[in-house]
């Protein structure tokens, strides 16, 4: 008994307290400067819009980038939330459910007061094939991130985990991607852009498991 009393008082010993708010700089840690990163891909490899001052005053740019940032920081505040061993997701799939029905309305409001042979333009626009795996692209670098901050926490569902990550990092690089797209059909936007969201969605989903065992 005696040397059982001695190991745990040696290993005790050793404890140092965990700063306050540790875990929530290191979030900020690995979030921001993978942010900046994907945002500078962005300006290097594809640059902003050419017409960028006239589009900063259309609704329809801020509806765009709004929808993804909205997206975004529920997801980040859930991904946080989920860190902790007896954390939970909370009302976040509820946020995702109301912010998708939000822009599916702005879509479906744009559709019915445009013109119907405008439709393809405001659905498919001239980038549905390769929107998608943009956004997956640039979402990579703030994945990234986000697993570095996770690696510290102890999550305990790390599909749950890995998928709410995969959101937010998606979201994220669908903000970026916003910067440099010409799309303005918001039908456009609640499908390529969502589909990109998903699939970085569906790689936290399969690889939390793996990246983020403790």
């Amino acid at each position: 008994m005696t040397k059982t009393d001695d190991i745990i008082e040696r290993l005790a010993g050793d404890l140092k307290p965990v700063p306050r708010n540790a875990l929530r700089r290191r979030f900020m840690l690995g979030i921001v400067p993978s942010l900046a990163f994907s945002l500078l891909l962005m300006l290097i490899i594809l640059g902003l819009r050419i017409d960028m001052s006239d589009v900063l005053m259309l609704p329809v740019f801020w509806i765009k980038s709004a929808y993804n940032a909205l997206i975004a920081a529920a997801a980040f505040a859930a991904v946080f939330r989920l860190s902790r061993p007896d954390g939970s997701e909370g009302s976040f799939f509820g946020l995702l459910a109301v912010i998708f029905a939000a822009m599916a309305a702005v879509a479906a409001i744009q559709l019915m007061t445009a013109p119907v042979e405008t439709y393809p333009v405001l659905i498919l626009g001239s980038s549905a094939l390769h929107c998608p795996v943009l956004i997956f692209g640039f979402a990579l670098p703030v994945y990234a991130g986000v697993v570095w901050a996770l690696r510290r926490a102890a999550p305990a569902d790390l599909r749950l985990v890995g998928f709410v990550a995969g959101i937010a990092a998606g979201a994220a690089g669908a903000w970026v991607y916003s910067w440099f797209c010409t799309e303005n059909g918001m039908p456009f936007v609640l499908i390529w852009y969502s589909l990109g969201i998903l699939l970085t969605g569906a790689l936290g989903s399969l690889t939390g498991p793996r990246l983020l065992r403790w």
